[in-house]
């Protein structure tokens, strides 16, 4: 669904991501990790076409994204970035709305996919008429996932979804999250800085440092058979989060 085959890309003088290949199968659920500024939301702008590597292929469903498929391509993605992104003058169905109004879907269907949106990811329809101010994180990140479900996608991208929330409604939201996952079966790539989370989502793990792959693999393979010395310091740096690797079931 996803390749990367020795993509290369630099802001100004700034190298970013260094010769990253990667294979992402159907189906799939992968979690990126690393430190801050490794190149992990880079990737995902990449794949969505945002920006162009400068060496290398990108490729998704099995076409290089180019000029001439990058719209083809987008509509079959659903993307969540940082935050959630909801235009503050729509209220929260006309953000989910949105890109199906520009498909041209009727009325109708917008109403019955809307509806069946809300139950799967556990929103009250009550709220559909509320503007982002008016809701709180939580709602707003379900309302950003909602967004990009809307078109029913085969590819889920999320860059540190639940990054800024509350430690408790992030933990409802990471059950609610990892549901969809299972129910859906969508191919997905997610950005988090947390080891724990990226623990309880899978166990194909993709550790970057330094705009390259360093280790991909389960949490547990990281802990006990380090790829090298920075596997080991990165795990130890986040400690009390590594214990996420005992809760999947």
């Amino acid at each position: 669904m996803i390749q990367l085959h020795s993509v290369s890309h630099s802001f100004q003088s700034e190298r970013v991501l260094r010769g990253i290949n990667i294979s992402i199968a159907d189906g799939d659920t992968v979690i990126l990790i690393g430190p801050s500024g490794c190149g992990k939301s880079t990737l995902l702008k990449l794949i969505l076409g945002l920006i162009v590597p400068d060496e290398g292929q990108v490729l998704c469903f099995g076409e290089e994204v180019c000029d001439n498929n990058i719209y083809a391509i987008r509509r079959r993605i659903g993307y969540v970035i940082q935050q959630g992104g909801l235009f503050p003058n729509l209220t929260a169905a006309e953000n989910i709305v949105l890109m199906a109004k520009q498909a041209d879907w009727s009325d109708d269907i917008i109403e019955r996919r809307l509806h069946e949106l809300s139950e799967l990811s556990a929103f009250e329809t009550r709220h559909l008429k509320h503007y982002p101010v008016q809701l709180s994180g939580g709602q707003r990140q379900r309302v950003a996932l909602m967004r990009a479900l809307m078109l029913d996608p085969e590819i889920l991208l999320l860059d540190e979804p639940l990054g800024a929330l509350d430690p408790m409604i992030r933990y409802d939201l990471q059950v609610d999250l990892r549901n969809i996952f299972r129910e859906l079966g969508k191919t997905t790539l997610m950005v988090t800085h947390d080891l724990a989370e990226a623990a309880y989502f899978s166990d194909n793990v993709v550790l970057m440092r330094e705009g390259k792959i360093v280790q991909r693999g389960s949490i547990a393979e990281m802990i006990n058979n380090p790829a090298d010395a920075f596997v080991t310091r990165f795990i130890n740096a986040q400690r009390g989060m590594a214990m996420g690797v005992n809760y999947r079931d």
